[in-house]
């Protein structure tokens, strides 16, 4: 498995660290560089229920050869982001925006 990356909801288990007999569901924020032993990771990031909300925020310390990625946060090449219409006066939108 990749290294982790911010977005990626990953499936923690057994496999990854003993704490984890019972296993969660986890979306990174972001992968430590810190030094640790080969093969392992500290990542920091929230605990998901269920239905997929954040109950709780978390650093875990686990095997990356263990995590079972869900779904992945690909960063899309050479995308250009589609542009929305202005609507309304340009003066009106200064002012709806100006703060103080």
């Amino acid at each position: 498995m990749h290294l982790p990356r911010s977005g990626d909801v990953l499936h923690v288990t057994r496999a990854a660290s003993v704490q984890f007999a019972e296993p969660i569901y986890f979306r990174v924020i972001r992968a430590h560089d810190w030094p640790t032993y080969r093969g392992w990771i500290w990542l920091d990031g929230y605990e998901l229920n269920s239905s997929g909300d954040a109950v709780e925020r978390r650093s875990i310390f686990v095997q990356i050869n263990g995590l079972r990625r869900l779904n992945t946060n690909p960063v899309r090449r050479n995308h250009v982001p589609a542009r929305r219409p202005a609507q309304g006066n340009s003066r009106v939108l200064a002012q709806r925006v100006r703060v103080g």
